[in-house]
C-alpha cells in the first residue's frame, strides 16, 4: 500500500510516499525506514524499488524528495535546485518526526536509509539523532573535499573557487544564483558529476522513470559539497547499528575511500560489497544485493515481527 504524503520541514513542504506493509507487526505499529535520494536525484529514480522490498519484509517507509527537488518545495526565499547537505540532514530529522507522528508507525523503531550523497547524510543523522535505531548507507559519499578534488580537475580548482566567490557577491546584491549542469555528455565539460556513468544513469532514468528530474543545480551546491565531511561522524554512531554497502569499482565517489572510512566506525557495524560501479547498485544483480542487505539489516535491528 502506498499513499501520497506531505509534511512540514520548518517552512518547506516536503512531499513523497508512505509505504505500509500488508501484515500487522507483532508489536503494534510498524517499524519504519525514512528514505531520501542523493545529489539532485528524485524519488522516482529507483527509491520506489527499495521501498517495495522493505515493505514486503514488514517495514513501513517514508520516501520523500529533498527540498527544492521533484515534488518538494524549497523554503520561502530560497532557490530550487540547491543542495545544502545540512538542510537535507535536518529534513531527515523532520521525516523521522513525521513518521513518529503516525499512528501506524512504532515511534521507537525508526531506521534511516540513504544512497550516494544521502548515504553520507544517514551517517551524520545516526550520530546526532538517537531516535534513529539503525542506519544503512549505500555507495556513500564520505568526504566532500575528496569528492571535489576527484571531480574537478586540479587546474580548475582556482577558477572554481573564484566562481564561488563571485556567485556569493552576486547573490548578496540580489542577483540570481549561478547554475551548472549536473551531468554532460562530454566528460570534459563543466558539470557537477562529470562522469560517463553519471550522464548515462541520470538521462536514462529521467527518460524512463523521472521526468521531474532537472539537469541543473546551483553552483553553491558544489561549494557546499567540498566542505562536507560525513566520515567524521562514523566513529560517533555507535551504539546505533550502522551498515555500509560499498560498490568497490565506484569511480564517482571512490569505493575504496568509503571502505576505509568504514573501518573508523564502532560496532555494531557491517560492510557489504555490491558488484560494479556507483550506479550498478540500483538495478540487476547490484540491486538484488544492495536491497536485500539493507532489508535484512533493518529487519534485524528494528525487530520486525518480534515481540518484546
Amino acid at each position: 500500500m502506498r499513499e501520497d504524503i506531505s509534511f512540514d520541514a520548518e517552512g518547506a513542504t516536503l512531499r513523497g510516499w508512505f509505504y505500509a506493509p500488508d501484515a500487522a507487526d507483532a508489536n503494534g505499529g510498524h517499524p519504519c525506514v525514512v528514505m531520501a535520494h542523493g545529489f539532485s536525484a528524485v524519488k522516482e529514480q529507483h527509491l520506489d524499488d527499495y521501498a517495495e522490498v522493505f515493505a514486503a519484509a514488514g517495514l513501513a517507509c517514508v520516501v520523500y524528495d529533498n527540498r527544492g527537488f521533484g515534488a518538494s518545495d524549497a523554503a520561502p526565499g530560497k532557490p530550487r535546485q540547491e543542495i545544502d547537505p545540512w538542510e537535507q540532514i535536518r529534513d531527515y530529522q523532520h521525516a523521522v518526526t513525521y513518521a513518529q507522528s503516525r499512528d501506524d508507525v512504532d515511534a521507537d523503531r525508526i531506521g534511516a536509509w540513504g544512497s550516494s550523497y544521502s548515504g553520507g547524510h544517514v551517517y551524520v543523522l545516526g550520530a546526532i539523532d538517537r531516535r534513529v535505531k539503525a542506519v544503512s548507507g549505500q555507495a556513500p559519499l564520505v568526504s566532500g573535499r575528496r569528492g571535489f578534488e576527484s571531480l574537478v580537475r586540479i587546474d580548475a580548482w582556482g577558477p572554481t573557487w573564484e566562481a564561488f566567490a563571485a556567485d556569493r557577491l552576486e547573490r548578496a546584491r540580489g542577483g540570481e544564483p549561478a547554475m551548472m549542469p549536473v551531468v554532460t555528455e562530454d566528460p570534459t565539460a563543466p558539470a557537477a558529476l562529470p562522469t560517463p556513468d553519471s550522464y548515462e544513469w541520470f538521462t536514462r532514468t529521467q527518460r524512463d522513470r523521472a521526468p521531474s528530474w532537472r539537469n541543473e543545480v546551483t553552483l553553491r551546491s558544489v561549494e557546499l559539497l567540498q566542505g562536507y565531511e560525513p566520515r567524521a561522524f562514523l566513529p560517533l554512531i555507535s551504539p546505533t547499528p550502522v551498515q555500509m554497502v560499498v560498490t568497490p569499482n565506484d569511480r564517482l565517489i571512490a569505493g575504496e575511500l568509503a571502505a576505509a572510512a568504514y573501518e573508523t566506525a564502532v560496532h555494531p557495524k557491517k560492510i557489504v560489497l555490491a558488484p560494479g560501479g556507483h550506479f550498478d547498485a540500483y538495478t540487476g544483480r547490484g540491486f538484488e544485493i544492495s536491497s536485500a542487505a539493507a532489508r535484512d539489516w533493518f529487519v534485524e535491528h528494528l525487530h520486525v515481527g518480534k515481540t518484546g
